[in-house]
């Protein structure tokens, strides 16, 4: 069985920063057509979903977090000590303890109680919007990520927290700086910023759990405090960090993926009119949008030990990435086109890789799910029409993958 450097493979540098957009779709499309394994910077790319689900689910793969932690010096302080306890990188029993401990609290079931306070938000938002951007003939002109993707997730996860909306737009700032930790370049040039970042979140955090355990809420910080699993309780430092962990994946994301949506709902005005006759389509243009434009495309795994995969030999510390993008477009027979985005189209039952899969599946995506679906079945009820107002900035593949900029043009009803 033969190793993965003995093969030829085709070459995919995923962190070129000129990748985005269009000419992202194109070269994902080349290296997909030449089969299911490529060389990238660093290690592999497996580009099917059958791939992709096989390393993401290995017990054999973990997240390489600490790995780039030793790569750029990261030995001591408060960004190692984040990094080392970050549920990404904790495994085996300690993992399934915490996950259970967790996961309650951000059910399905248990995210609805915020699906209010997303409704209040948007309306908010929208409000704002108008008076800064209304032309008083019923359209609004706006930078979309400016007036909604921004401040609308941050909003939402302070409400989950149990922290002032006021304190919003620190809660993004401090998202947006915690996640450069997994970009290589960020990392390189911007680790001290970083670091601050997490340092001052770990402060606010402490201090927010103080609050509730002496006024106890209706919030996820009360939930784990007094979360219990056959005896177990949360310490005070692993309730800080699952909380650090949900702000970290819960900000940036859902602002991305939802530009994302909204992006691709203006570049197609019959798929915006359809979502507009029934806002119950909301959730399949939230899961179409996952799945053709994921804004995490690539993920990162280490090997701990030796696998073999599809008679090819991977060695351990390969580092594997996993091809979201192009995994998402391996459809079942029947499920349409894989490269066309399309909010009615029967997709069938195949799983996306947007929030991973496995043991370290994303612990918040029910809520960032409902609060894309929220998002746009408000702006469906309340927008006859969305188009482009100007050209879409698109952001980076590396890391996460969103948009700087979307001037959008708003037709009330």
């Amino acid at each position: 069985m033969p190793l993965v450097s003995e093969l030829e493979l085709p070459s995919f540098d995923y962190t070129d920063p000129s990748l985005r957009g269009e000419r992202f779709h194109a070269a994902m499309d080349e290296v997909r057509r030449q089969g299911w394994l490529a060389q990238a910077p660093f290690g592999y790319m497996v580009l099917d979903r059958e791939s992709g689900e096989f390393f993401l689910r290995s017990r054999s793969a973990i997240f390489p977090g600490m790995k780039i932690a030793e790569i750029f010096g990261v030995t001591e302080g408060p960004l190692y000590e984040q990094m080392k306890r970050n549920i990404l990188h904790v495994n085996g029993p300690d993992h399934s303890r915490l996950r259970s401990l967790v996961n309650p609290s951000l059910s399905p079931r248990a995210v609805e109680r915020y699906r209010p306070r997303m409704r209040e938000f948007l309306e908010g938002l929208l409000a704002d919007a108008q008076q800064a951007g209304g032309e008083g003939d019923g359209t609004v002109r706006c930078e979309f990520v400016e007036a909604f993707d921004k401040p609308y997730p941050s909003q939402v996860i302070a409400s989950v927290m149990g922290a002032p909306v006021e304190d919003a737009p620190r809660l993004h700032h401090w998202s947006n700086w915690i996640q450069r930790q997994f970009d290589a370049g960020s990392m390189a040039s911007e680790q001290e910023a970083i670091a601050q970042a997490v340092e001052e979140f770990y402060e606010y955090a402490a201090g927010l759990l103080r609050a509730r355990r002496e006024q106890p809420g209706d919030d996820l910080v009360s939930m784990l405090i007094a979360a219990e699993e056959e005896g177990e309780r949360l310490s005070d430092v692993e309730c800080i960090n699952l909380v650090f962990n949900i702000l970290a994946g819960g900000v940036d994301t859902t602002q991305s993926q939802m530009a994302h949506a909204v992006r691709l709902l203006a570049e197609r005005p019959e798929q915006w009119r359809a979502l507009t006759e029934d806002p119950g389509l909301a959730e399949a243009a939230v899961e179409e949008a996952l799945r053709y434009e994921p804004i995490t495309p690539f993920t990162a795994r280490i090997l701990t030990e030796e696998v073999e995969h599809r008679e090819v030999t991977f060695p351990a510390d390969t580092v594997v990435m996993v091809c979201a993008f192009t995994g998402n477009r391996d459809l079942e027979e029947g499920a349409g086109e894989a490269d066309e985005f399309d909010i009615a189209a029967d997709r069938g039952r195949a799983r996306l890789l947007t929030f991973g899969a496995g043991v370290h599946y994303c612990l918040g995506a029910n809520l960032a799910r409902l609060e894309m679906r929220e998002g746009l079945g408000f702006l469906a009820e309340r927008v006859a029409a969305i188009e482009l107002d100007g050209e879409p900035v698109f952001g980076t593949v590396s890391g996460i993958y969103g948009l700087e900029e979307l001037p959008v043009r708003l037709t009330l009803r």
